[in-house]
């Protein structure tokens, strides 16, 4: 295939993927500033990533490095052949899987002024060291997780105004309350509603799907030396949260019981946590070791328990987490548990159920329940952030 075969081959696929972009997209796209000519787009797998640049298309080339039609040619060369054609720009979608894609992209950044150069990235999916190459030059934009707020705007068309869950707008929270049932909608957001894929069906299918590209497709680029024992490993680790009554993980009995040291027992999940499978959630004190003790260790996506039929008794402390985590909060775990579960910019928490006592908190955050109270934040209050 010559590469003006391949350039008309990539404007069918992206011609048939732009005609069945959904009707509704995420309402958190339209707050993203998509201006910069060299853009980085970061984020989990599922979240809307392609969606996004296909939605914003418009002149320039999509380029899906993972499809095989792409992978004899460099990026050099198909950039050139669309620029040639009359394109003003490139979208690279996983940019990982391409060779020496930093490389590329910083040359035909400086090499062409004029045109943009856009790439999309599962999270940190590929070393960071090559994406460092980039910082000077590429502008990162990190696509979050689905809010709740969100998945009532693409499941119902309503789309309600941003909420702060620790002072909120009881306007607002009226308007939300009266308009539909806050605490089924949550429980089902909660099960299958934190990826865009919902709309599509089938959601506990496509969720392990995206686990095992997590595991088998992404972590290879972390780890060019995996044995198939670290990656039993990993999917033992996947359990382990799955079923676990206390999400933490027993460092020393995984390390005997798999046959690896504790430093790449320490390198496989920090690995798990770079692909946003895990979500680490660290004592502020032991924030810069490597140690994990005093650690909250949950999925990423609360929604996985439930996808992997789990203890869905961590879901409450999982979605606390991850809601603050991507709001671009500063979260951790408390040091002393028996004051607080989490401490979020400085503000401390308990996490639980509609009974759940205040302890030595500032807030509880409850699931179960439907309006706020005085020290009391209802757990679905906290996906109306974004």
């Amino acid at each position: 295939m010559t590469l003006q075969e391949l350039i008309q081959k990539l404007q069918e696929i992206q011609s048939r993927l732009v005609l069945n972009l959904p009707e509704r997209l995420r309402p958190h796209f339209d707050a993203l500033d998509l201006s910069p000519r060299g853009l980085l787009i970061m984020g989990p797998r599922g979240v809307g990533k392609t969606t996004l640049v296909l939605s914003r298309s418009k002149g320039m080339l999509y380029i899906p490095a993972d499809n095989p039609l792409v992978a004899p040619f460099p990026l050099w060369d198909i950039a050139e052949a669309a620029f040639g054609a009359g394109y003003n720009g490139i979208i690279v979608d996983e940019a990982h899987y391409a060779r020496e894609w930093p490389v590329h992209l910083k040359a035909l950044y400086d090499a062409f002024p004029g045109r943009n150069i856009w790439a999309t990235d599962s999270s940190s999916a590929s070393p960071e060291s090559g994406i460092s190459d980039l910082s000077r030059r590429f502008v990162k934009i990190k696509i979050p997780l689905l809010s709740f707020r969100e998945f009532i705007a693409l499941k119902s068309d309503r789309l309600f105004p941003a909420i702060d869950p620790s002072n909120p707008d009881m306007s607002a929270v009226r308007d939300v309350i009266n308009a539909i049932n806050p605490l089924a909608a949550f429980d089902e957001y909660l099960r299958q509603g934190l990826r865009p894929f919902f709309l599509e069906g089938h959601y506990a299918e496509r969720a392990k799907n995206v686990l095992d590209k997590m595991l088998f497709s992404d972590v290879p680029f972390w780890t060019p030396q995996i044995a198939e024992n670290h990656l039993r490993l990993m999917q033992a680790i996947v359990g382990h949260l799955a079923i676990s009554v206390i999400p933490v993980i027993s460092v020393e009995s995984l390390k005997r019981e798999w046959g690896v040291s504790k430093t790449k027992l320490y390198d496989l999940i920090e690995v798990m946590e770079r692909i946003c499978l895990i979500r680490v959630v660290k004592r502020k004190a032991t924030v810069a070791k490597t140690h994990l003790r005093g650690a909250r260790l949950f999925f990423y996506d609360p929604s996985t328990y439930y996808v992997l039929n789990g203890n869905t008794a961590n879901v409450q402390e999982a979605f606390v987490a991850c809601a603050f985590e991507e709001a671009s909060r500063e979260i951790y775990a408390s040091d002393d548990e028996k004051t607080c579960d989490l401490v979020v910019n400085g503000v401390t928490l308990e996490v639980g159920g509609k009974s759940k006592k205040l302890k030595g908190a500032d807030f509880v955050v409850r699931d179960g329940l439907d309006v706020p109270l005085s020290g009391v934040i209802p757990m679905w209050l906290l996906g109306m952030m974004y």
